[in-house]
């Protein structure tokens, strides 16, 4: 099972564009800033978001390919299984 994201873990590093904004955002005056900056806020939030959303994905799809790959090998050593018994089987009948 996975583990449960660390609060104290360091931010995911957010676009240049974003902190370009949010930096002249804090430039503006101050009646802009009340304005905009909570505006930048959920922006960044919802970017910190997407990023970890995509990496979960990510990490589900990489898991879902490994798993396959552990099945079509399980399949293959059945198959190969099933085969040798039924040859055991048929030259088994044809001895009697």
């Amino acid at each position: 099972m996975a583990k449960p994201e660390s609060r104290s873990r360091k931010k995911e590093p957010l676009p240049q564009d974003l902190v370009a904004l949010r930096q002249s955002i804090e430039d503006s005056p101050v009646y802009l800033q009340k304005q905009q900056l909570p505006l930048i806020t959920r922006v960044e939030q919802f970017t910190r978001l997407q990023g970890r959303l995509v990496k979960i994905a990510q990490d589900a799809v990489d898991q879902l390919q490994l798993d396959i790959k552990y099945l079509l090998f399980d399949l293959e050593v059945t198959r190969k299984e099933r085969n040798a018994l039924q040859q055991q089987i048929d030259e088994g009948y044809e001895e009697c």
